[in-house]
């Protein structure tokens, strides 16, 4: 059988004129054609030995609100077509408009074949360019890493990994991306606890450099996703030495570059009061752990031979004597984004305040 591609491009422009019509399906001779109200129709055809089909593809009309990129595959005497990633089932991926004009992929509805992802992911990326999206993000979790290539491919790039998925991004209009870079830093925090028998809550670490070998430093850490720089620092001494303690302020922090595959570092020393006495040992990360006499503490002479640790030192003491004061945390809601946040700041008149530093 030969079909003229010209009467065909004919027949579908002629059903295609009457706008405002739904879907609908219209038997011309062994042809079965659908017709979409408002679409621009294109047509082509394939002549195989076994396996004859024609491949319509519609494109949604700009004006309508919801523009829509498929591609359909219709019988040819009665024919089924030649299994394609292409195939009817073949549509945009499932995703959340953001505020700034982009879109978020649903990554709990992505196809399971890479195939069919490939197909869906061309055409959403025409639809998306179409409606003048800006930024993509596309979130593919660890069991569909297969995907990742594929997205690489259309020219998704890497933003960063967790455990658990990869994320990418896809930014479309000319001239720079303005989406934002991925996390620039990470957090440590450090606790000073003093007795009132003016004895520093000290640690040896088990696994620390050569040149820290020996010293008892303050309890630190990292602190965890969504948590309180001061809530770390309670729990970290908790974690390494099993001493509760309570917050008082943020005494000083360090910003510090390239220090972790070329990260920055932010490092809060806290002062925090202790609740409990009776040390124990994380066995895991810490060799040993102890109240140590300050004065004691202060002459060792890794502390008197780093700038740094000695002035952390100094101002750790002068915070003791009520000659410094640091910041407190105070929750705060502001209305930019309706959250409550810790505000660290100085309030030297306050009447709660136990600082009297001029």
């Amino acid at each position: 059988m030969e079909l003229k591609l010209l009467e065909v491009k004919s027949l579908f422009a002629s059903e295609a004129s009457h706008r405002g019509k739904r879907l609908c399906s219209r038997p011309f001779s062994n042809l079965q054609a659908s017709c979409w109200g408002g679409a621009l129709v294109k047509a082509s055809y394939s002549s195989m030995s076994r396996d004859t089909h024609l491949s319509v593809r519609a494109v949604g009309s700009v004006a309508q609100d919801k523009l829509s990129m498929e591609t359909y595959s219709i019988h040819i005497n009665g024919l089924k077509p030649a299994s394609s990633p292409y195939s009817h089932e073949s549509r945009v991926l499932d995703a959340y408009d953001d505020e700034y004009g982009g879109a978020l992929v649903d990554p709990d509805k992505l196809p399971a074949e890479a195939s069919l992802f490939a197909a869906m992911l061309r055409l959403s990326l025409s639809r998306w360019k179409i409606e003048g999206k800006k930024g993509i993000w596309l979130k593919l979790p660890s069991e569909l890493s297969e995907f990742v290539p594929i997205a690489v491919k259309e020219g998704f790039q890497y933003h960063h990994a967790e455990r658990g998925y990869v994320m990418l991004t896809y930014w479309i209009p000319n001239g720079p991306c303005m989406l934002p870079a991925n996390a620039s830093h990470q957090v440590g925090v450090g606790g000073f606890v003093v007795n009132d028998k003016n004895e520093v809550l000290v640690v040896q670490e088990r696994y620390c450099p050569p040149t820290c070998v020996g010293l008892w430093k303050l309890p630190t850490g990292f602190i965890l996703e969504s948590e309180e720089i001061f809530a770390g620092a309670v729990r970290e001494v908790k974690e390494e030495t099993g001493i509760d303690t309570e917050f008082v302020e943020v005494i000083a922090f360090r910003h510090v570059h390239n220090v972790a595959f070329q990260k920055s570092d932010l490092f809060f020393i806290c002062m925090l009061n202790p609740l409990s006495t009776q040390i124990v040992v994380d066995d895991f990360e810490i060799e040993a752990a102890k109240w140590m006499p300050l004065g004691e503490f202060v002459e060792q002479p890794l502390i008197q031979g780093d700038s740094m640790f000695k002035k952390i030192i100094d101002i750790c003491i002068a915070r003791l004597g009520q000659r410094y004061c640091g910041l407190s945390a105070h929750q705060v809601i502001s209305k930019f984004d309706g959250k409550q946040s810790s505000l660290y700041y100085n309030v030297v008149n306050s009447q709660d305040s136990n600082c009297q530093a001029s």
